[in-house]
């Protein structure tokens, strides 16, 4: 008996180990980003596990819409794609999801209205003669020739 009590406390000893260097530490960090993606607001900025980097504008209760790049497009993802809070918005609690819309919208109206700026015009350029279009000088050209041909056939017809 007292040698299959050896036998067992190493392994029960080792799951013990086990269980407060692995399995405790990892519980640990589950509930720590549990918290974290429920407590995310309107203005964080996050970071997803695919890598995409986004502004939160509008959130609910399985999802969040963030804002993306300098079009700022807006993506609809779960609240389980976010992998960590990069900062935290200013006003942190005052926002709301359609104040915060509606600054979206007024930025997106105002990048809309600006027009690039005009190129200034270059100095007329003058030409001293205009050129005859390739149609006209083909015309001349037949003309000449066909003024010279009888020409030529009158003097081959007195030799």
């Amino acid at each position: 008996m007292s040698g299959t009590m050896m036998t067992i406390i190493p392994l029960i000893l080792l799951i013990v180990i086990m269980y407060f260097l692995m399995i405790r530490p990892q519980k640990k960090r589950e509930k720590e980003t549990t918290a974290m993606r429920n407590s995310v607001q309107v203005g964080d900025e996050i970071v997803t596990i695919g890598g995409i980097c986004g502004k939160i504008v509008k959130t609910k209760d399985e999802t969040i819409v963030i804002q993306v790049g300098a079009d700022k497009v807006k993506m609809e993802m779960m609240r389980w794609s976010i992998s960590k809070v990069v900062k935290e918005g200013a006003g942190h609690n005052k926002a709301t999801a359609d104040d915060y819309e509606e600054m979206g919208d007024a930025e997106e109206k105002e990048t809309r209205r600006s027009k690039p700026k005009r190129m200034k015009k270059a100095a007329p350029v003058v030409e001293e003669e205009p050129a005859a279009a390739p149609e006209e000088a083909a015309e001349a050209a037949a003309a000449e020739v066909s003024e010279e041909a009888p020409a030529q056939v009158e003097d081959a017809a007195d030799e």
